[in-house]
């Protein structure tokens, strides 16, 4: 039994009967070669929609989240721990846009890998560590909002840029250790060399990953999973005890230090509430398919081709989808796009600029 895992991908290994089978007349990847894979192109129609949806995503995930990374770091107001959290994890969905987006695009339409072998395994290593980088960032952000909001009064002395800057170095490091370290050394493959053999062909991409790294891989998502659902939840109870609070509590008889207090909780559970939307989307984005992964790995490659494809995108997708919540939910953030597409942060002291005004 083996595993073709995309974090990891196996976007072509799939034992299927109609790939048994080929069409009529046969095309290529390469027609001049005879080690080439077969070719299962759509028609004109299709083709054209499914390029323009893949494209969108991918200009979408690099032009949004550069977007993100350029407003937290430009402007001085936003440099904080917490948000530089989210800029590094801006970064990680920017880079699945850039790296891995048009190249799997390509990919999907016309059913060949014409980018050589080395960028292949490349490719599938990125996947593996911008996959794993996002899930760890969310899980430091949810610890952080739980911190914030459980003690928002003493959250920035326990949040502080040091303890922000290890959390993003771990997400890197170990993302990128672990996806890189289990294809380059063959660890993937063991047991499975007969498989590999028999799949290898020009213009395809063939990732395979044994039962026992496709279970890691799985636990590498739902343990940090498990932990945001946990931490979240004990969020959301922390908020309503909060305004249930405020609400027995009159303005008129509250101290000041309460008051203010109250105003910072505020501040802190809408950031949460936002984020928390953020780690929903994700979740949703990704469970399809590390479910369908695990599936696979032990059932023999049941699900469908195209439906494996639907998996993968709504998977992609997600890396264009924080960019669309902090423009719903952040007016701060709708101020500083404006800033910078009219290119007003190029004006002396445009980092100074005050984004939330009471």
């Amino acid at each position: 039994m083996n595993k073709l895992d995309d974090c990891f991908p196996r976007h072509q290994v799939r034992i299927m009967s109609e790939d048994l089978v080929p069409p009529t007349p046969v095309q290529l990847c390469y027609e001049n070669l005879n080690r080439s894979c077969v070719r299962n192109p759509y028609s004109p129609g299709p083709r054209l929609i499914l390029y323009a949806v893949f494209g969108f995503g991918a200009v979408l995930a690099v032009c949004g989240n550069l977007l993100v990374m350029m407003s937290i770091l430009h402007f001085r107001q936003l440099h904080s721990p917490a948000n530089f959290l989210v800029a590094s994890l801006a970064c990680a969905d920017f880079l699945v846009g850039l790296t891995v987006m048009p190249f799997s695009t390509v990919r999907s339409v016309e059913s060949c890998w014409y980018f050589g072998d080395s960028y292949c395994k490349f490719h599938s290593c990125f996947e593996g560590s911008f996959c794993y980088s996002s899930i760890f960032h969310l899980s430091f952000i949810s610890v952080d909002r739980y911190i914030a909001v459980s003690d928002p009064l003493l959250y920035p002395t326990r949040f502080t840029a040091s303890v922000s800057r290890k959390c993003i170095a771990f997400s890197w490091l170990l993302s990128i250790i672990y996806s890189f370290s289990l294809l380059y050394t063959g660890a993937n493959e063991a047991g499975l060399e007969d498989l590999v053999s028999a799949l290898t062909c020009v213009g395809g991409c063939q990732i395979a990953v044994n039962q026992s790294w496709v279970f890691i891989n799985f636990l590498l998502f739902f343990i940090p999973t498990l932990v945001m659902i946990t931490v979240y939840s004990k969020i959301f109870l922390i908020a309503k005890q909060q305004a249930q609070k405020i609400e027995r509590m009159s303005d008129q008889t509250a101290k000041a230090s309460d008051r203010y207090k109250d105003r910072v909780a505020k501040r802190e559970r809408k950031a949460a509430k936002t984020l928390g939307i953020a780690v929903a989307a994700f979740l949703l984005s990704w469970l399809p398919y590390f479910i369908d992964s695990i599936i696979d790995a032990f059932l023999g490659f049941i699900t469908p081709t195209y439906v494996y494809e639907i998996l993968v995108w709504i998977a992609y997708y997600n890396s264009a989808m924080n960019p669309l919540i902090y423009a719903f939910f952040y007016p701060w953030f709708r101020k500083a796009i404006k800033l910078i597409v009219t290119g007003r942060i190029l004006r002396e002291n445009s980092s100074a600029t005050n984004l939330f005004p009471e």
